[in-house]
C-alpha cells in the first residue's frame, strides 16, 4: 500500500467553520484512503495562513521527520505560508494543493517570496481551475506542466424541483467581504418588488462587524424580513437546502473555482454568479453548450439586481437555466473520479527513486 503524507490547518473538520477547502481535503483523503492509498493526515496548529511565531516553523519541522522520498501533499493555506528550506524539500515528494493563492497582485513583500519559494521547490503543483494554474505561471513563473488542474468532485443529489415563480435564492457563503454579501443585499434591495426570499448558509463570525452591518444594511432597505440567516450547515442540511431551492446566487469578488456553483448543479440547480476567477469553470457548459446560469461582472449591483429580474421574471428563461443545469449536473466529475486524477500525479513520485519535476 502506498503511502502519502497529507497536510492540513488543524480544525478542517470543524462544522463550525465549514469552507471548500477544507471540504475538498476531506474528501480527496477519504477517496484515496478508498482507492488503496494509505492516507496519514497531520494536522498542523495555527492560525494559517497566518500562524503565530510558534506555529509558523510547523512544516518544516513536520517535514524534517518523515523519510527520504515521502509524498507529501501539502494544503495551500500551510505550503504558501511556510518558510522550507530548499533541501528539506528536496529531500521528499513535496506537492502543493493551491486552493487559492495568498500573496495579492501588487504584493511584493515576504508573502510573495514565501508563496513563490514553496511552488518553485515543489514537486508537482495542484490546483482547481484553469484560472488558478494561469495565475501561478504569470506570477511566480512556475512551468504549466508542473501543475495538474484538478476539478472537484460533487455528489449528485436529489434534483431540486423548483417553484413556480422562481423565488427560492439561496447564497452559500462564509461572511466576508470577499463573498459580496453586501452588493447581493443591495441588489436583492433593487428587486424588492418581485416575490423572492433569500437563504444564506455559511459562517457569519469570521469578520467581526460585518454581520451586524449587513443586518442593518437589509433592514435600512426594507427587506431584512425576506432575508434567513441559518450560519453553517451539516453536509445533510446544506444538501436539503439546495433541493428546495430554485437558484444559487454568488456574488464573490474573486473565487479560484467555486465549489458551491458546483454542489448546485449537483442537484440541478442554476446559478447566478460573479464572473470571476473559476467561477466561469465550475458553472460551465451543459452538454448542448447552454451555460447554466447568468455570470454578472464581480461588485456590479446593477448587474446583478438585472439578472435576479430576468430570472424572476422570465419563466422561459428559468426553465433553459434549469434544463442546462440539469445536463450539466450529469458531467459533473465524482470524488472517486477526483481521486484517481490525483493518484496518476502522486504514483510515479512514490516509486520515482530520484525526485524529478512531475509534467503533464
Amino acid at each position: 500500500m502506498t503511502t502519502v503524507h497529507l497536510v492540513v490547518p488543524a480544525g478542517i473538520d470543524n462544522p463550525s467553520r465549514p469552507s471548500g477547502g477544507n471540504y475538498f481535503d476531506r474528501r480527496i483523503a477519504t477517496a484515496l484512503a478508498a482507492g488503496g492509498w494509505h492516507v496519514v493526515e497531520h494536522h498542523l496548529p495555527g492560525s494559517w495562513p497566518r500562524p503565530a511565531p510558534c506555529d509558523a516553523g510547523a512544516l518544516p519541522r513536520l517535514l524534517a521527520g518523515l523519510p527520504d522520498g515521502a509524498v507529501v501533499l501539502v494544503d495551500s493555506l500551510v505550503a504558501l505560508a511556510s518558510a522550507v528550506p530548499a533541501a528539506t524539500a528536496a529531500r521528499v515528494r513535496l506537492v502543493v494543493l493551491v486552493h487559492m493563492l495568498l500573496a495579492s497582485a501588487d504584493d511584493v513583500g515576504p508573502r510573495l517570496a514565501l508563496e513563490r519559494a514553496a511552488l518553485r521547490q515543489a514537486a508537482a503543483v495542484v490546483t482547481t481551475s484553469d484560472w488558478t494554474r494561469d495565475k501561478i505561471v504569470a506570477r511566480h513563473g512556475v512551468p504549466p506542466q508542473g501543475i495538474l488542474v484538478l476539478e472537484p468532485g460533487t455528489d449528485r443529489g436529489p434534483v431540486a424541483q423548483g417553484t413556480s415563480g422562481g423565488g427560492a435564492l439561496l447564497c452559500v457563503a462564509a461572511v466576508t467581504a470577499n463573498k459580496g454579501h453586501g452588493v447581493l443585499i443591495d441588489a436583492l434591495a433593487e428587486v424588492a418588488g418581485l416575490d423572492w426570499s433569500c437563504s444564506f448558509a455559511g459562517a457569519a463570525d469570521l469578520e467581526p462587524g460585518l454581520m451586524d452591518k449587513l443586518r442593518q444594511q437589509a433592514e435600512d432597505a426594507g427587506i431584512a424580513e425576506r432575508l434567513h440567516w441559518s450560519g453553517p450547515l451539516t453536509r445533510a442540511d446544506l444538501g436539503r437546502r439546495y433541493t428546495a431551492s430554485d437558484a444559487l446566487i454568488l456574488a464573490s469578488q474573486q473565487e479560484s473555482y467555486g465549489m458551491v456553483v458546483a454542489e448546485a448543479l449537483a442537484h440541478g440547480l442554476p446559478a447566478l454568479a460573479s464572473n470571476t476567477g473559476g467561477v466561469p469553470e465550475a458553472l460551465g457548459k451543459s452538454s448542448s453548450g447552454s451555460v447554466p446560469g447568468l455570470l454578472v461582472p464581480p461588485g456590479d449591483r446593477a448587474a446583478l439586481a438585472g439578472a435576479l429580474r430576468r430570472w424572476l421574471e422570465d419563466a422561459v428563461l428559468r426553465r433553459s437555466l434549469r434544463e442546462a443545469a440539469l445536463e450539466r449536473r450529469d458531467t459533473l466529475p465524482s470524488w472517486d473520479a477526483a481521486a484517481a486524477t490525483l493518484a496518476g500525479l502522486l504514483e510515479p513520485l512514490a516509486t520515482t527513486p530520484e525526485r524529478a519535476k512531475v509534467r503533464h
